[in-house]
């Protein structure tokens, strides 16, 4: 279990095929389970509160069908609701991967040892790296739906 613990916080893919991608939707998947457990029969909306006055965190069940679901992951601000991913997960296959952003690519933000790298990949890659960290981090502070 200890050993599972931390296999958890050292794990880091990287960004440097399709299977590192693939790699990462199977660690977010595996995250968002230990956030909200199974998410087949989680209710339309949750919401998340600290016990020590953190912001509250809102899950939206947006669809949902018998191989996927989408979801809608933000934090409840008192006048908005930022940062907001969508994910969907695919319960067959057991992954979770963002769909709801963009990545606007010019040369200024792209660096150098990316530059041979396809960009829809890298795009894909951020992305989901958010997500890894984010439910990360939203789990390490004590968020359960």
């Amino acid at each position: 279990m200890i050993l599972e613990k931390q296999k958890q916080v050292t794990f880091s893919p990287r960004p440097e095929s399709f299977a590192g991608l693939m790699e990462m939707y199977e660690v977010n998947y595996i995250r968002l389970r230990l956030l909200c457990g199974d998410i087949r029969v989680l209710p339309d909306k949750s919401v998340s509160t600290l016990l020590s006055g953190g912001v509250p965190l809102q899950l939206e069940v947006l669809e949902r069908s018998r191989h996927t679901s989408i979801l809608l992951l933000t934090y409840l601000f008192d006048d908005e609701k930022r940062p907001d991913l969508k994910i969907q997960v695919y319960h067959d296959s057991r992954q979770a991967d963002v769909i709801s952003r963009s990545c606007r690519f010019s040369k200024k933000n792209i660096r150098v040892w990316e530059s041979t790298q396809d960009s829809v990949l890298l795009c894909r890659w951020r992305l989901n790296r958010f997500l890894f960290k984010w439910v990360n981090y939203l789990y390490r502070q004590g968020h359960r739906f």
